[in-house]
């Protein structure tokens, strides 16, 4: 069957899995794991995205986040594809890093999202690498470290979910304490890493059967036919493709099109080039080869390329106002 589109429209609160390709690990060292956090907390800030909730294991990672003012997909790309890179380069190797399409579900944050927090900062314990909720205070790549104010790390907004318990912090912070021993102790049949009638129901009890349900999305009735009404609106703006990034780029350089199509070193060729590369890997997630296939460069020309156009592409704010596209 095929797969239906993800619904991505800034302001809704994602839960996101990613896996590595084949089952295989994505974090092989600490090392790998602070890189990765380091690039994630940077994003964040970049885009104005909260967290709330993250937990790194060997092969797979959960992070629920909610974007602001730019798309998951454009985030994500990012996160991504600039980590596998730099994993690459680390370890020796080449090719895909993680599954093609990680999954994201679209969730009621007012129904979900306690429940959310909660059964991701459970991974390690599910998981086998921390036994008890001592050993999960103790793991240092789970968000749960920063709710109780064990570590320095910022990535989650500690006080949206903290207010959920109590106003004072270090009450919010035991009684928080107390829901994820909870969870232990009564563990649920359900996993709350699919959305559809089955999940929703099992953690909202008021979920009625006659309500409407989408299997991308974690809750019911009212909520879900306000988010696939959103999504049809959203679906409606036809996304930029490669052939008319490189047409608006064309003409604002004032350069026949045809010219980017074929080898050449001038300046005003190159420059325009760098700027396709930039946005055709940043905002379109297109590979490297595909985008050298339209330019007539090599793959790791694109890639090359691309760092350049960063800069230009910043220096450029009538491109950008020409584009409709942001830093």
């Amino acid at each position: 069957m095929p797969r239906h589109a993800r619904i991505d429209i800034p302001g809704l609160l994602h839960h996101v899995i990613v896996r590595g390709i084949e089952k295989r690990p994505v974090f092989l060292d600490d090392q790998d794991r602070e890189e990765f956090l380091s690039r994630f907390s940077l994003l964040l800030k970049e885009t104005s995205t909260d967290c709330f909730a993250w937990a790194l294991l060997d092969s797979h990672f959960h992070v629920l986040l909610k974007p602001d003012t730019v798309k998951l997909a454009h985030f994500m790309r990012r996160l991504l594809t600039g980590y596998a890179v730099v994993f690459n380069l680390r370890h020796g190797r080449a090719g895909h890093l993680f599954q093609n399409r990680y999954k994201s579900i679209v969730c009621d944050s007012d129904s979900y999202l306690l429940e959310l927090v909660r059964y991701i900062h459970l991974n390690p314990i599910r998981a086998g690498i921390a036994a008890t909720l001592e050993d999960l205070a103790g793991y240092p790549w789970c968000g749960q470290r920063e709710l109780l104010g064990k570590t320095s790390r910022k990535l989650i907004n500690e006080a949206e979910v903290l207010s959920h318990f109590a106003p004072q912090r270090m009450t919010a912070r035991k009684r928080y304490e107390r829901y994820i021993a909870d969870g232990i102790a009564t563990p649920a049949n359900v996993k709350l890493s699919a959305g559809g009638k089955r999940t929703s129901q099992a953690f909202d009890p008021r979920l009625g059967n006659d309500e409407l349900f989408d299997d991308r999305i974690l809750g019911g009735g009212r909520f879900v036919e306000q988010i696939l009404k959103t999504a049809d609106i959203a679906t409606d703006a036809p996304e930029l493709s490669l052939a008319d990034l490189i047409g608006r780029v064309a003409e604002y350089y004032r350069i026949e099109r045809t010219r980017l199509s074929k080898p050449s070193k001038e300046r005003d060729i190159a420059r325009a080039k760098a700027v396709i590369c930039y946005l055709a890997v940043r905002d379109l997630g297109l590979r490297g080869i595909d985008v050298s296939a339209a330019l007539a460069c090599t793959p790791a020309a694109v890639s090359h390329a691309a760092k350049r156009g960063e800069a230009v592409f910043r220096e450029e704010q009538g491109l950008r106002e020409r584009l409709g596209m942001k830093l």
